[in-house]
Parts: C-alpha cells; sequence; structure tokens
C-alpha cells in the first residue's frame, strides 16, 4: 500500500480504486471526496489519464463519447450531438458516419484525443488532464492547446500535469512543482516560478520553457534582478538589452550511418506495404539502416511510424515487400532467432509486461534465455539502480505510475543486449532528469554498435541524438537522411505536420533579428551554443 498525503486527487481514485492511505481533506466543487463515490463527482470533474487505452470500452468513437453522457443521464436527444460536437473539437470526425470507426483504428495520440473528447462532453467545471499532449504530434499538441484556451476561463479550473511546457505556459496561470517525495518545492505564477528559480528546478530534473533552457545556456541568469524569460520574444527584448558573444562550441556530433562507405547495412526495407484491418497503412516503404546506426522515425499521429517498427520486428505481416536483418528476410526467420536480434519498447509499456514484481518482470528476458542465476541476479539489481526502480522492485508492475512503467519497459529490455533496438516514444511521461538518463543509456549502446530506431515526437531529441531521421506522412516516407540535412528542410518539416526543433525555431528567429546568429543557425551545432 502506497502513503499520500491530501491532495491526492479530487475524483477520489485514491483510495476508492487505487490502494493507498489517504490523509488530510480535498473539497472539490465544495464536495469533501471523502464522503462521495468517485463516479459522484464526474458531474464536476472530467479527467484525462496518461494511458488512454485505460479509458477506452465501447465499440465507436460515437458510442465512447455518448456513454459518459449516457450514464450522467443527459436528455437522450442531448447526447449524440454533445458527442459529435466534442469529437469535432479534437479533430477525430466531421460526420456522424467518421464517428462510427472503431478506436482500435486510431493511433496512441488518436486516442488519447478520443479521452479528451469524453471529457470535454461532459462540460464539467473542473477538468484533470494528466500529461495529455505525451502521445500527440507536435501540431496536434498546439491544436489540443488551442482547443483548451477556448474552454478555459472562469466557469472551468483546469488542472494540467505536463512536462512539455512551451505550449500549456500560455494558458497557465500558476505553477506547483513537486519534489520525488510529493511535497510542494515552489508555487505561484509561471514567471515566478520558472523566470526565478530556472536552474535550480532544471538541476532538480524538472523540464523547462525551451526559451529559459536557452537563456541559461547563454548565461542569462547572472543578474539575480532580472527574471529568465519564458518565451523567445521575452529572450528577444533580453538580448537586445545585453547582446552576448556568441560562438559555437564544438563538440562530438553524433556519427555513423550510410554515410559512411565502410557502413553496413543491418536493416533493409523494401518495396514493404502493410494494410490492417483491411486498409493499407504503408505504401511501398525503402529504407536502409546500417550497422550501428540511430535512426529516429519522426511523422504525426497515424503516419505509419510504430506500424513500420513493429514490420521491422517481425510484429505485423507485409502485404507485399521485405524486410531484411543481415541479409535473412524476417519472415523467414524463426520467432526465437528474431527475439534474439530485436529488442521492442512498446509505446504502452503494459503491453510487454508479464511478470508479478518488478524485479521478476526486470530479469525475465534472462530466464527464458537460461541465462546463470548469478548473472541474471547481478544485471537486475544493476538496472534496478540505473532506472530508479529499487523501491518498486517487489511491486506489481501494473502499479507503478506510467513514468516508472515506461522506464521499467526499457529495463527490460536493455538488459537482454539486443543487436538492434527499437523504441516507440522512450521518454514520454519523463521528468527531465529521467528522460536524460534513458538517451544517455540510449547513447551508451548505440557506441558499442548497437542499431537503434527510435520513434519520437520529440524533435529536439532528434536534433541532438539521432544519426539520421526518416520523416513519414500518410504511411508513405517523405525523405530519409542525416538529421542536419534534413531538420534544415523546413518545407518539408512543414509538409509532415512536424514542427522545427524549439531550438532550431528560436535560433531562426534570433537570426532574423540579429545578423551575428546567422552562422549560429546554420551550423549543425545549433544546441550547443554559449556566450
Amino acid at each position: 500500500m502506497r502513503q499520500v498525503d491530501a491532495p491526492a486527487g479530487p475524483v477520489r481514485l485514491i483510495p476508492a480504486s487505487i490502494d493507498a492511505e489517504l490523509r488530510g481533506t480535498i473539497l472539490c466543487a465544495g464536495i469533501d471526496t471523502q464522503t462521495v463515490e468517485a463516479g459522484q463527482l464526474a458531474t464536476h470533474v472530467g479527467v484525462v489519464l496518461q494511458d488512454p487505452d485505460t479509458q477506452v470500452v465501447t465499440g465507436t468513437l460515437l458510442d465512447e463519447v455518448c456513454f459518459g453522457l449516457e450514464n450522467l443521464l443527459a436528455p437522450t436527444e442531448d447526447i449524440e450531438p454533445r458527442a459529435l460536437a466534442a469529437l469535432r473539437q479534437v479533430g477525430l470526425a466531421e460526420t456522424r458516419e467518421q464517428a462510427l470507426r472503431p478506436p482500435t483504428e486510431l493511433s496512441g495520440g488518436g486516442r488519447q484525443r478520443l479521452a479528451i473528447a469524453c471529457a470535454l462532453a461532459l462540460d464539467p467545471s473542473v477538468l484533470l488532464l494528466d500529461e495529455p499532449t505525451a502521445n500527440l504530434d507536435p501540431a496536434a499538441s498546439a491544436e489540443f492547446y488551442s482547443t483548451l484556451a477556448a474552454l478555459s476561463g472562469r466557469s472551468r479550473t483546469v488542472v494540467l500535469i505536463e512536462h512539455e511546457l512551451d505550449d500549456a505556459l500560455e494558458l497557465a496561470d500558476r505553477v506547483v512543482v513537486l519534489s520525488r517525495t510529493g511535497t510542494v518545492t515552489h508555487d505561484g505564477t509561471p514567471a515566478e516560478v520558472f523566470g526565478q528559480h530556472g536552474r535550480e528546478l532544471l538541476e532538480r530534473g524538472v523540464w523547462l520553457p525551451i526559451a529559459t533552457q536557452m537563456a541559461l545556456r547563454l548565461g542569462l541568469d547572472s543578474d539575480p534582478n532580472r527574471a529568465l524569460p519564458l518565451t523567445a520574444a521575452e529572450l528577444d527584448s533580453i538580448l537586445d538589452e545585453t547582446p552576448p558573444q556568441l560562438h559555437v562550441v564544438e563538440r562530438d556530433r553524433p556519427q555513423g550511418g550510410l554515410d559512411d562507405a565502410t557502413a553496413a547495412i543491418h536493416i533493409n526495407v523494401s518495396g514493404a506495404r502493410v494494410a490492417l484491418g483491411g486498409a493499407e497503412v504503408l505504401h511501398g516503404i525503402d529504407l536502409s539502416i546500417a550497422v550501428g546506426e540511430f535512426l529516429a522515425i519522426a511523422g504525426v499521429n497515424g503516419a505509419g511510424k510504430s506500424t513500420l517498427t513493429r514490420a521491422i520486428a517481425g510484429l505485423v505481416p507485409l502485404r507485399s515487400g521485405t524486410i531484411d536483418l543481415d541479409g535473412i528476410p524476417v519472415a523467414d526467420m524463426h520467432a526465437h532467432r528474431l527475439g534474439e536480434q530485436v529488442g521492442y519498447v512498446f509505446q504502452n509499456p503494459e503491453h510487454q509486461f508479464l511478470a508479478r514484481t518488478v524485479r521478476e518482470e526486470i530479469g525475465y528476458g534472462l530466464r527464458v534465455r537460461s541465462r546463470p542465476d548469478a548473472e541474471i541476479t547481478e544485471r537486475v539489481e544493476a538496472m534496478l539502480d540505473r532506472f530508479d526502480l529499487r523501491r518498486y522492485a517487489d511491486l506489481n508492475p501494473f502499479l507503478l505510475s506510467h513514468g516508472e512503467k515506461r522506464r521499467l519497459s526499457v529495463a527490460t529490455v536493455l538488459i537482454t543486449e539486443p543487436r538492434i533496438l527499437i523504441l516507440d516514444e522512450p521518454t514520454f511521461g519523463q521528468d527531465h532528469e529521467r528522460a536524460t538518463e534513458i538517451i544517455r543509456v540510449v547513447d551508451e549502446l548505440g557506441a558499442t554498435g548497437i542499431t537503434i530506431l527510435m520513434v519520437t515526437h520529440d524533435m529536439q531529441l532528434i536534433a541532438d541524438h539521432a544519426h539520421r531521421i526518416a520523416v513519414l506522412a500518410d504511411g508513405a516516407l517523405l525523405r530519409e537522411g542525416p538529421t542536419a540535412d534534413v531538420l534544415r528542410d523546413e518545407a518539408l518539416i512543414e509538409r509532415a505536420g512536424l514542427r522545427m526543433p524549439p531550438v532550431h525555431r528560436i535560433a531562426r528567429r534570433l537570426a532574423q533579428r540579429r545578423p551575428e546568429w546567422s552562422a549560429v543557425y546554420r551550423s549543425e551545432q545549433i544546441e550547443a551554443i554559449s556566450s
């Protein structure tokens, strides 16, 4: 049982549905949450959880959104119009026919938008959002916050748990920062919290707005009487007042990939087509990946990223075309041999949990490979420490938070030391410190010659770490090539529905105002600028 101090969730999932000891008092809409059942607060509180799959209960989009309204006994004639209006707000359906699709046809981000629509349809006075954009592509995330801006106001309180701050802070009136032990360390306006305590928060592992991170990199926190900027416009203003002397810090960039004439092809995808539910979702993909390469796969929700990586891992069959690993067709490889070659970290970590405790889960892959008990124990203990999971070692994996489940899923795959590592949104739900640790481990593995494929919406992560990038849209490959070359193609990034990495966007904006920034913006070392 976990012990938590109030506030512990206005919807009373704690302790009604989650085994925990609750101390203190929580009032929501004037109601003591310990005096009512969780369902009785549904008319006041709409909830969007981290994992949208835990909220889907029906067979169509329309039925899913209608479900809550029906349970609240909304007037029959109002239910369907309200449900359709909510689906339109999140961009899932413009017509009733489109709303009759099953949720299983949606990508992970699409299912997140469905969960948001379900909450919006209830028109609650309190809206709780637990990292609602974590599974959304950058463009969809910006659209979501535009929708949220129209919804929030005096009649609605919005409580948002979020790591990606740039879009969220435009709406936030107040920021509360919690420590690892669940205590409040900072509470104030965004300017008070991030503007005055940016470096301290970064050292604590808290994500910061990109402009704030860039200001710290430029040493603009030396004046204690000046708050750090939260937006690109505020950073503009500070640099106009005190322009820094800029230079590019030369550091090792990721090396490797097909540009190396000696590189051997590890994975070859030729004319790959995949159909799911009778509809073709990948259209003739041609892609070669070198031994030891770090390839990022980017695209909006539904572009086919996860389907492509699952086809490479032999998890979905091809309609036509071929995928070879070291010249051997994946279709001809025995499942055991393929499992020895490829480690796959799923977008939803719960899809790969098999054991009763975290400790057993981490060691499962080694046990089925018949490794010696002493080796298993040693390596499991190392992984528990490496991913900060030791305190949960004897818990059931399904009792962890989503971020903890993500770290566990990465640990269970990395411990088997595959030759090909595929990660589907590995940093989703992680704070800055944990995300940095996961990527550091991935970089270390890449340095040993492991081939890495990463599906991610984090364009800055791609810019900082990937050798190459493959951009997908509507099941087709738009372009693949060296990361710096692809990211300089702003027309391509816009066509794919993505957004340039945040540091690139800010540097471009500053380059338009200050000629000396032009060289920085054009540089492949753009993330390494300093004063």
